[in-house]
């Protein structure tokens, strides 16, 4: 299974000797967002045979920042409540604009766990006219245990001396500071030294991915070069999934630093610049 596959794909592979489909929709933390309920909407209407993965329990409970990467304990219970084995093929799909299913992919790979994405989520699987289910299916729950980490994290420690580029997912209008932050604690701006490139122009209209040629002209247009190392930031580690798995479509394996502006643009004692990279 590619790391992104198709809904045709998708469509002719019912039964398929392992593959679990998981919605991966997750609204719940991010400011401005409209308001959504992820378990309802699953309820009413999902891919057939794909469980509601619950993003927002794979998160660090404890910390007072949003979204960061659950205890392994957490995911391990999550993952097993769900019936996922070893042998799962895990594909997920979400039902939001911020791509959530990208955040799904890279907390899983940070517990050892691949995982591939549907383009397009299930807004191309509905206007394609694909069939639904409806309702919550009890899951088989079985054991699971975590691997070694296949994704890379950074702390605000290590982003206050990396010599990684460090590019950003938010719009242009946040990154500049024009935009106030619409967490009231953050102050506006970006990371001294960052880029932008902000995750929208990585899709076409109706949500799918641009081909591989457009996603790397954007990453060298916002001035990033692939072959160096590289961390995305965002506003809460979300949305710099979508970079971090853009650039795994073009080969090369970026960090992603968890605790984003939620956590530098709230601490007194980071610099923030201002205006355009």
């Amino acid at each position: 299974m590619d790391d992104l596959v198709t809904t045709e794909w998708l469509a002719a592979a019912p039964g398929a000797d392992g593959l679990l489909v998981l919605d991966a929709t997750y609204t719940s933390t991010l400011p401005g967002a409209a308001k959504q309920e992820p378990r309802a909407e699953y309820a009413e209407g999902h891919i057939p045979g794909a469980r509601f993965l619950d993003l927002d329990t794979l998160v660090d409970a404890d910390d007072p920042l949003p979204s960061m990467l659950p205890p392994r304990a957490v995911f391990e219970a999550r993952m097993a409540a769900l019936g996922v084995t070893a042998d799962s093929r895990i594909l997920l799909y979400d039902n939001s604009p911020h791509h959530t299913s990208c955040r799904a992919w890279w907390v899983l790979r940070m517990f050892g766990v691949e995982a591939a994405i549907l383009d397009g989520g299930i807004a191309k699987w509905k206007a394609e006219g694909r069939p639904l289910e409806a309702g919550i299916p009890a899951a088989s729950p079985g054991t699971f245990q975590a691997g070694a980490a296949k994704g890379k994290v950074r702390t605000l420690a290590e982003i206050k001396t990396t010599s990684e580029q460090i590019v950003d997912a938010r719009s242009m209008a946040r990154f500049t500071g024009e935009e106030p932050d619409p967490r009231p604690d953050c102050g506006s701006g970006h990371i001294p030294g960052s880029k932008s490139l902000t995750y929208s122009r990585l899709f076409n209209p109706d949500r799918t991915w641009k081909p591989l040629d457009a996603i790397r002209a954007e990453f060298e247009a916002a001035g990033i070069d692939l072959d160096k190392p590289l961390v995305a930031t965002c506003g809460s580690g979300i949305t710099a999934s979508v970079l971090v798995f853009a650039a795994h479509l073009l080969g090369h394996d970026a960090a992603l630093y968890d605790g984003s502006w939620s956590e530098w643009g709230a601490d007194p004692s980071t610099p923030k610049a201002m205006g355009p990279a």
